[in-house]
């Protein structure tokens, strides 16, 4: 199951590292503009990474009740759902935005990230519904057909990523903003792919997804219930990061630059883990369906030892060979030798985020997404008066705001694992969800 969920959170990651690349070649600065407007579009992705968790989790529990034919029903009102957190996004970033980035960053990059964000968060729509596939395709243990939108998607925006960039094969030289819109196009044709292959393999007939567009509250309040929890918790998470990347912007482009490389290398590498996590939301909700509780921790701990397993091969040549990996990015020995101090602790944080990621996706999967969002708003609180007093206070180094990862991830572990090991979770069945 988390290979082919692996091989999906690989191709978004992957195309950011491209983008990356693409944009380093423009200069000094380009990197680090990409970091803010990346992370910006990021909180709204969490939000419906949110909903999809919820969503996930409701469809595999439904699977594991032999209740087959209430899925389309949650799948069809989800798109309702997120197609007006879409529109207010999108509201969002021309009214709010513009306040947001002109009171604290400076002139220049105020306007050249307002710019790419215009057009960037018109993908919204487009990015939700493709998410929505990830909670129908993983729910319903069909996560092999995770590969063919995201082929789709990668490779359409590889080659839009390059074309409008740099203006090549024929067409236009848009240069920052042109990532922008090969995003946006790249979404939309993923989008399109998913549901084909949805069509193709009858699985609309099958779980009555087009059975009735009706909009029915009574659905979509289940849906709500069970994901704003999700919908909050990776919401503060991620603007928790915005701020983090705001107080690194006051230490200059190089400092940004070197941040918005490691956010990168902390998606990309951290994909196996992402797709175990995944796993371990749908894998528990469905036993606790099934009334198999007693086996949930037995399942947690051999996903948490395949997750770590894999993420030490990882580890070693991150802190044994950090200078190949960064020498991708960044040619200036100044630019290097400042970075490969943060990216031994971005490689620690990643091992830590192994164990602490599924015991976390763990608790989503027991049906109890309020005490997910308890534990996140505990972490949150810490990482920021951590990277506040760092980096705004103290004046240190990125390396030391970078820090905040190790917190951050150390608190989801004790208090996840806590959980789960308290027993409170066992009457998860009983829960109407």
């Amino acid at each position: 199951m988390s290979l082919p969920i692996s091989f999906a959170i690989l191709v978004p990651q992957f195309n950011f590292l491209v983008n990356s690349f693409f944009l380093s070649k423009l200069g000094p600065g380009y990197i680090g503009a990409a970091g803010i407007t990346g992370v910006y579009y990021l909180i709204f992705s969490a939000i419906g990474f949110g909903l999809n968790n919820g969503l996930q989790g409701l469809i595999s529990r439904r699977g594991g009740q032999d209740r087959e034919g209430e899925i389309g029903a949650l799948f069809m009102q989800s798109v309702y759902i997120t197609l007006g957190i879409a529109a207010v996004g999108i509201a969002s970033t021309y009214l709010i935005a513009p306040q947001i980035f002109k009171t604290h960053t400076d002139p220049a990059l105020y306007q050249q990230c307002m710019g790419f964000l215009y057009i960037r968060i018109w993908g919204l729509p487009f990015l939700y519904l493709y998410q929505m596939r990830n909670a129908l395709l993983v729910g319903t243990n069909q996560s092999k057909l995770l590969i063919w939108g995201t082929l789709a998607e990668t490779i359409s925006n590889i080659v839009l990523d390059y074309g409008l960039i740099f203006g090549k094969l024929g067409l236009p030289n848009l240069g920052f903003n042109g990532a922008a819109y090969a995003s946006v196009f790249a979404e939309f044709f993923g989008m399109l792919v998913v549901f084909a292959i949805i069509n193709a393999k009858g699985m609309g007939e099958r779980f009555g997804i087009f059975k009735s567009f009706r909009f029915d509250w009574t659905v979509c309040k289940t849906i709500l219930v069970q994901s704003s929890p999700l919908i909050m918790q990776y919401g503060i998470s991620i603007i928790s990061w915005e701020f983090f990347f705001i107080l690194v912007s006051h230490d200059g482009r190089m400092a940004l630059d070197i941040s918005q490389l490691m956010r990168l290398l902390f998606g990309f590498f951290g994909i196996f883990i992402w797709a175990f996590a995944a796993t371990s939301n749908t894998m528990v909700s469905n036993i606790i369906g099934q009334g198999m509780n007693k086996r949930v921790m037995i399942l947690v701990k051999r996903i948490v030892l395949l997750s770590s397993g894999s993420t030490i091969l990882i580890f070693i040549p991150l802190q044994f060979f950090p200078e190949a990996m960064l020498a991708l990015f960044l040619d200036d020995p100044v630019y290097l030798a400042a970075a490969i101090p943060v990216l031994r602790i971005v490689s620690f944080a990643i091992l830590l985020m192994s164990i602490s990621t599924v015991c976390l996706n763990a608790v989503t999967g027991t049906g109890n997404t309020k005490v997910n969002l308890m534990i996140e708003a505990v972490t949150i609180l810490l990482y920021c008066l951590y990277i506040y007093t760092t980096m705004e206070t103290m004046n240190l180094s990125i390396a030391w705001g970078w820090g905040s990862e190790l917190l951050y991830w150390s608190c989801i572990l004790i208090l996840s694992l806590g959980y789960l090991l308290s027993g409170k979770w066992n009457n998860a069945k009983s829960r109407n969800i």
